[in-house]
């Protein structure tokens, strides 16, 4: 019988969140569709305001560029490790060390398919908003949006598992 190994290696990816195509190609499409369709409106039927012109031409620009942020977030997987959820790349959302709870409630304040994270202490990473992706500020972190709950709900449970192994709650195998 083979010896099991007790410490595991807490860089090993246990579950990974990849953005699903169609959902990163239709988010993408319809955020910049409307952009598109602002400035065309801006562009044909100028209102007579210009207050209204230059809202018409903001916004549809403000549009566009949302559009080719989420083209360039949803690129990056998501990785769960025995210490962290992290981006591909290395960029980190959060440390376990760091959870008090996941929420995947219906009525939480989370993206679609994905679920919520309240951290101990307001995070010192900073403010950040991966569209469609992930967004961190202060206590919170949400994963989610263009990803499909098939693959975040077994992370949040996979977390939930490693916390309550951590505080004692389940046995270590």
């Amino acid at each position: 019988m083979a010896k099991r190994n007790r410490d595991p290696d807490p860089n090993e990816v246990l579950a990974t969140i990849d953005p699903q195509p169609v959902r990163r190609v239709f988010t993408t499409g319809v955020v910049g569709l409307l952009g598109a369709i602002l400035l065309y409106v801006a562009a044909a039927t100028p209102p007579v305001d210009p207050a209204w012109l230059v809202f018409l031409i903001v916004t549809g620009f403000g549009a566009l560029y949302l559009a080719w942020r989420v083209w360039l977030a949803t690129a990056v997987t998501l990785e769960l490790t025995r210490s962290e959820l992290r981006e591909a790349g290395g960029r980190v959302l959060f440390s376990l060390d760091e959870v008090d709870s996941i929420d995947r409630s219906v009525f939480a304040f989370k993206p679609a398919g994905g679920f919520l994270v309240r951290l101990k202490a307001p995070t010192t990473r900073g403010r950040v908003y991966a569209p469609a992706l992930w967004w961190r500020a202060r206590r919170r972190v949400a994963v989610g949006g263009a990803t499909a709950g098939s693959q975040a709900k077994p992370v949040a449970d996979l977390i939930s598992i490693i916390l309550a192994e951590r505080r004692g709650d389940l046995p270590r195998r």
